[in-house]
């Protein structure tokens, strides 16, 4: 199996909630991700749904509080869980959560120190899908979803390379980090002063340039704290208007930012994914 170590597993749904560690080439360090294989992976070939997790997660929050593998394992679909950053002991990193390791944004970091291992956007789009590809019985199809910086994540990723994925969803989504503190704090050290760069990572200036066709669901808690401060969300509704881009986007009174509002719609998500993934030719 590739070079991949076994780290744990647990049955679940009967299916297999399993975590793994391997040496990524692209970020220069071992990295762990976890995976959930449904019942169906054992007997077919399945699409795999890309979660990634916000600002201090590793790759077990999402598996442990998400509640996501039931919805997984009724619609058949094998989700994978990177962690957030390189990590090491000489891995870069800064004593704030919002920079350095569980930090990682999802982009690939340009300037000293940060560039000899973060590079999340290559490790997500390239080293990681071949590792899943080589590793479980997977079908090609693929989409990708995810939480705040994670969100983010998805989000510039999937507009930067459709090819890749059937669709993208969000969690209170950190859409123009070209604006908002995480993010500036984030692209100023990751990529220096050069706005071009940072115009690479941000989902409203990308969806601006390139527009979108695939299915895009996002979903938003009007009790967030984070809501207007780092500009979730209603930025991307913005620039979805404005370039006619179709998207279901939903407020929700009462949820936060927390993984109780995860797990409030992540079945809903799950069957989303699962109709684009699904979905014949």
């Amino acid at each position: 199996m590739t070079n991949l170590e076994p780290i744990a597993s647990h049955r679940l749904h009967d299916g297999w909630q399993r975590q793994y560690k391997h040496q990524s080439a692209v970020l220069n360090c071992t990295m762990q991700f976890s995976v959930y294989l449904p019942p169906q992976a054992e007997h077919q070939a399945l699409p795999v749904l890309y979660w990634l997790s916000g600002l201090t997660c590793t790759d077990e929050n999402f598996s442990q509080k998400s509640a996501a593998q039931r919805a997984a394992a009724e619609h058949g679909i094998i989700l994978v869980i990177p962690d957030t950053s390189p990590r090491g002991d000489d891995v870069a990193d800064d004593d704030a959560y919002d920079l350095g390791k569980g930090a990682g944004f999802y982009l690939n970091a340009t300037q000293a120190p940060w560039s000899a291992h973060y590079r999340m956007a290559d490790y997500v789009v390239e080293e990681l899908p071949a590792l899943i590809t080589q590793a479980f019985n997977t079908n090609g199809r693929a989409s990708i979803s995810g939480h705040s910086m994670g969100g983010h994540g998805a989000l510039t990723l999937a507009i930067k390379h459709p090819q890749n994925y059937c669709s993208v969803s969000a969690f209170a989504p950190i859409v123009s980090p070209t604006t908002c503190p995480w993010g500036q704090k984030a692209f100023n050290a990751y990529l220096g002063d050069d706005q071009a760069q940072w115009a690479d990572f941000d989902a409203c200036l990308l969806l601006k340039k390139h527009g979108l066709k695939l299915p895009v669901k996002i979903d938003q808690g009007l009790a967030d704290n984070f809501l207007d401060s780092q500009q979730l969300t209603k930025p991307f509704e913005q620039q979805c208007q404005q370039q006619q881009v179709a998207a279901d986007i939903q407020y929700h009174d009462g949820y936060d930012h927390s993984y109780y509002f995860i797990s409030s719609f992540i079945d809903a998500h799950i069957a989303f994914h699962a109709q684009a993934l699904h979905k014949p030719g």
